[in-house]
């Protein structure tokens, strides 16, 4: 069964950081494209930074670049985000998502239940 499990999420103040992860299960998670997504109360998922399979190219979004990194330790079959400088607008349900065909994708073919990630003072 392919299972996504994340992890790590918290409350924090502005200006600290989190480390999420996203362990993977019941594939080989080395051949999918991992990507990091979140969804704010009221607003649309939005894509925030993703891992490619072949190229192992990381991606960001314009609005977390510089602050946020992503990697991936295949020996562990796991992904993580590294998070820092965290603002309050970085408030979201933090999601993995797996796609199978290597690539970068918005819409991975599995997801992760997700974690609660809370920026306030």
């Amino acid at each position: 069964q392919l299972q996504l499990v994340e992890s790590g999420g918290g409350l924090v103040q502005p200006g600290g950081s989190l480390r999420l992860s996203c362990a993977a299960s019941g594939f080989i998670s080395d051949y999918y494209a991992i990507g990091w997504f979140r969804q704010a109360p009221g607003k649309e998922r939005e894509g925030v930074s993703c891992i490619g399979a072949r190229d192992g190219g990381a991606y960001y979004a314009s609005s977390v670049k510089g602050r946020f990194t992503i990697s991936r330790d295949n020996a562990k079959s796991s992904v993580y985000l590294q998070m820092n400088s965290l603002k309050p607008e970085d408030t979201a349900i933090y999601y993995c998502g797996a796609d199978s065909h290597g690539t970068c994708t918005k819409e991975p073919d599995y997801w992760g239940q997700g974690t609660q990630v809370t920026v306030s003072a």
